[in-house]
């Protein structure tokens, strides 16, 4: 009797050993990065040993531009990204694909992330000057997004937003500073580096900040596989950016090595305060899928706690 019940623990130890052996955490994420100022919190997480003192590899794979970054999300090729609400409801409008697990940045009252700028010899001042004349965007973007948020909040009707379709940041800066676009939307860094050249600084996100932000989303698989792993790659980031918002000067030297701002603002950039710990809210959640609907880009809203999920940030 005893010996059969030896025989039976054995065999239970076995397959429990099995199961946890089948059930363990890879402890390994790849993230694809584009060259952008959300990346530096990532940076140096790594530099500083974050990544290595929570038990995980993360492994960078540079990408030259959105569409391919999310053709390797697509393709399952990486875990996760820094993208926005509205590419983030794009994602998932057919089925669940991924989840936005953190804010990556916000806009502050001190530090704009979304800026309406006009040509510096174009006579216009002021966002009601801008009735009727085409402001270059991204179409079917946050950047369409937030311009027509920002002009209706100035006042403007949506009948008086006119906009015209320049995917590439740089060819709308081009074209601003040639002044053959009277009026642009850029992100931060690119709208300083449009000040820089005399562009002229008609709204931005300060004011209105519920609006301007990016954020940080893995794979709905990568998710259900490796939660752990994902809480702490966020605990790891949390600890960078408390180091980057105490001394936003010692990183510099990161921000040009890793190009995350253009060469010329190098030296003269100021920082902002990246966000803590938090997701964002319902409401942001539904006035871009408002916004979306009303441009026909999505036919119902989806669900907010679906698509946003706080449950993997540091406590």
């Amino acid at each position: 009797m005893v010996k059969k019940w030896l025989v039976t623990m054995v065999v239970l130890s076995a397959l429990l050993g099995a199961c946890a052996q089948t059930s363990a955490e890879t402890p390994t994420l790849k993230i694809g990065l584009l060259p952008v100022l959300e990346a530096l919190p990532m940076y140096v997480a790594d530099s500083q040993g974050y990544f290595k003192n929570e038990g995980i590899t993360v492994e960078y794979v540079p990408v030259a531009s959105a569409a391919e970054r999310d053709q390797l999300m697509q393709a399952g090729q990486i875990d996760g990204m820094i993208n926005d609400l509205v590419s983030t409801v794009l994602y998932n409008k057919n089925t669940q694909k991924i989840a936005v697990v953190r804010f990556a940045r916000t806009a502050t009252p001190d530090s704009a992330q979304y800026s309406i700028y006009a040509a510096k010899d174009s006579g216009i001042t002021k966002p009601a000057d801008l009735k009727g004349v085409e402001i270059g965007i991204s179409d079917g973007t946050v950047i369409a997004y937030v311009t027509d948020r920002l002009l209706q909040l100035e006042g403007l009707s949506p009948s008086d937003i006119k906009t015209t379709p320049v995917v590439k940041i740089t060819d709308r800066m081009q074209l601003l500073e040639q002044g053959k676009l009277k009026a642009a939307t850029l992100p931060d860094p690119f709208s300083s580096l449009a000040a820089q050249a005399g562009a002229v600084l008609i709204a931005d996100d300060r004011t209105h900040n519920e609006i301007g932000n990016s954020v940080w989303s893995f794979s709905s698989a990568t998710l259900k596989a490796k939660p752990n792993t994902v809480k702490k790659f966020l605990s790891a980031l949390e600890k960078a950016v408390n180091d980057i918002n105490a001394s936003p000067d010692k990183y510099g030297s990161v921000l040009s090595d890793k190009k995350l701002i253009p060469a010329p603002l190098q030296g003269k950039y100021t920082l902002p305060k990246f966000p803590g710990a938090s997701v964002p809210t319902e409401a942001q959640f539904k006035d871009v899928q408002d916004w979306m609907q009303g441009k026909g880009l999505i036919s119902s809203p989806l669900a907010y706690d679906k698509l946003v999920d706080a449950s993997y940030l540091p406590k």
